[in-house]
């Protein structure tokens, strides 16, 4: 049966239920992140940084403000403040014909955004 991947993905996000996301990952998931140099590939590994990144952004006043849709790719544009600090981002996301996301790119401005972003998800990441 194939899932209605964006609804799984809000609601997964809305009450950050980390066993669902891993179900909505595929095996071979990939996750882009703006702070890391090297894609991370398998569905464990892209479970633990969505789950790290879920985990810091419920802490402060994450949206999405846009949502573009194409076939199986969607665009969604967020926002949130992060220490007095305006961010703003996308997440780029394709999936495959179960549903099952494949691909997961996140992109970030303005510079001091992303360096706060990495120096907290790294902390994020060294806790969970």
């Amino acid at each position: 049966m194939k899932m209605n991947t964006l609804e799984r993905w809000h609601h997964i996000l809305e009450t950050a239920d980390i066993e669902g996301l891993g179900d909505l990952l595929s095996d071979d998931a990939v996750f882009h992140s703006p702070v890391m140099h090297t894609p991370q590939v398998g569905r464990a590994l892209v479970t633990q940084y969505l789950g790290a990144a879920f985990q810091l952004f419920s802490k402060y006043p994450f949206k999405y403000v846009r949502e573009i849709v194409s076939g199986n790719e969607a665009v969604l544009e967020f926002e949130v403040e992060m220490d007095g600090l305006y961010v703003n981002g996308i997440d780029m996301i394709t999936w495959n014909e179960k549903g099952e996301i494949t691909d997961f790119k996140v992109m970030l401005r303005p510079l001091k955004g992303i360096h706060l972003i990495q120096e907290k998800m790294l902390v994020q990441l060294k806790a969970s």
